[in-house]
């Protein structure tokens, strides 16, 4: 039997980016004025399924846009190898986000559901099989109907398949409590999402002692602690023993956790060459460089070197991100990436 190179799927939304420049991100009761408006191609799906293209990895979307997002479904396949499997043209409109940017990157977004929730909330079995046959990686976010991400993510565990989950916006706090963890291979949040997870999750631990062992190891700065803690935590949770969890900082780096509360891998921000212009796509850009560095590997289980290496790759593409404007149009290519890493 021939050996299949590995494919992910991403099933996940597809947006228009509606960004209105500002001073400062509006006030409650405060009526402002942007002083520029830029229309783009987004939407977390679309977004990462692009990134894991351009860190060269072999990606297909499934999804919905309106009419008025036909140009979305235009300009994709540019974007790498990306396969756009299945996206459909709802009657009606595509989903938005309404993204307000400061000069300094600073952004605040509002999202609306729009064509991403157009399609049957509890899809039939028989596409769900035909979406993954062929993939080796399943990509998920919470930018489509709930009923969705749990069927596409349990039939791909019940398949072998690699389950990524990135929970943002974040879902409820029963949702996260009924969540089918089991199912989940690695799951990627960022502080804030974290430590609501861990306060809905975390009530029953395993290893107590873990996190008391290693806080003489951990950096002595307080913000940089109170994220340790936090990791340590929740890989120290039942339901997450056999999930690896990545936990995004911002412009302070990354913390990850491969099965083992002992083992905290932490990998800095890198210097960017030039000022923080958006950090809207910063977070996609990295999960699709993570996700493709998995699939690169072909493998389940991860050394630390491996680790760190996917991380320091991923964290690199997240900072070039963040010195150009918009969200998919500033993801790098993996040989930039690469170079630029190399000049270290």
């Amino acid at each position: 039997m021939s050996h299949q190179p590995p494919r992910c799927l991403v099933r996940g939304s597809l947006n228009i980016d509606e960004f209105f420049h500002v001073g400062d991100i509006v006030r409650p009761g405060q009526t402002i004025s942007s002083t520029k408006f830029e229309r783009r191609a987004g939407g977390k799906g679309a977004n990462q399924a692009a990134a894991v293209a351009r860190a060269s990895g072999a990606v297909s979307l499934v999804g919905a846009v309106g009419e008025d997002g036909a140009w979305l479904v235009r300009i994709m396949p540019s974007k790498g190898p990306l396969a756009l499997v299945h996206i459909r043209i709802i009657t009606g409109g595509t989903g938005r986000a309404i993204i307000q940017l400061t000069p300094e990157g600073e952004n605040c977004i509002i999202l609306h559901k729009g064509a991403n929730y157009a399609l049957p909330e509890s899809p039939a079995r028989s596409d769900i099989q035909r979406h993954l046959t062929g993939i080796s990686h399943l990509l998920l976010q919470n930018e489509i109907p709930w009923t969705n991400t749990l069927a596409y993510l349990e039939y791909a565990h019940a398949q072998g398949i690699v389950t990524i989950f990135n929970p943002s916006p974040l879902p409820t706090d029963t949702q996260l409590h009924d969540f089918p963890w089991v199912a989940l291979s690695w799951l990627i949040v960022n502080e804030g999402e974290a430590e609501t997870l861990l306060r809905i999750i975390g009530r029953s631990l395993w290893n107590d002692d873990v996190e008391e062992e290693n806080y003489a190891d951990w950096p002595r700065d307080n913000n940089m602690r109170v994220a340790f803690s936090t990791l340590s935590k929740l890989s120290r949770c039942k339901a997450l023993s056999s999930t690896g969890i990545v936990c995004t900082l911002g412009a302070k780096g990354v913390v990850a956790s491969r099965h083992n509360p002992r083992e905290i891998l932490y990998v800095p921000a890198v210097t960017l060459q030039g000022s923080v212009r958006d950090t809207t796509g910063a977070g996609d850009c990295f999960t699709g460089y993570f996700v493709a560095g998995l699939m690169q590997l072909e493998k389940k289980q991860l050394s630390q070197n491996e680790m760190e290496e996917i991380l320091q790759h991923s964290v690199q593409a997240a900072g070039m991100c963040v010195e150009k404007n918009g969200a998919m149009e500033s993801i790098p290519k993996r040989a930039v990436v690469e170079a630029r890493l190399s000049l270290k």
